[in-house]
């Protein structure tokens, strides 16, 4: 299955589905290694898109004129 142009939902369910299906147990040798394959690049193309979005956050701040300013998310900065 090509995971390049799944969204972060789609390949969360795949990557579920892998899990569910070697927990199983019942695949041969040489499917369960080509599903272990698939579920790290899933992994890895999740943690990707999760990077991107963080680096994507914006913290809201009511400027001096009173309409909101975004700043770069700070996660150690509360207000």
């Amino acid at each position: 299955m090509a995971t390049s142009k799944q969204s972060f939902e789609q390949s969360m369910g795949r990557l579920d589905e892998i899990v569910k299906l070697l927990e199983k147990g019942e695949a041969p040798l040489s499917e369960s290694l080509a599903l272990f394959e698939e579920g790290t690049a899933l992994i890895s193309k999740c943690g990707k898109l999760l990077d991107e979005a963080e680096q994507k956050v914006m913290k809201l701040k009511k400027g001096i004129d009173g309409e909101p300013e975004e700043l770069i998310f700070d996660e150690g900065q509360q207000s």
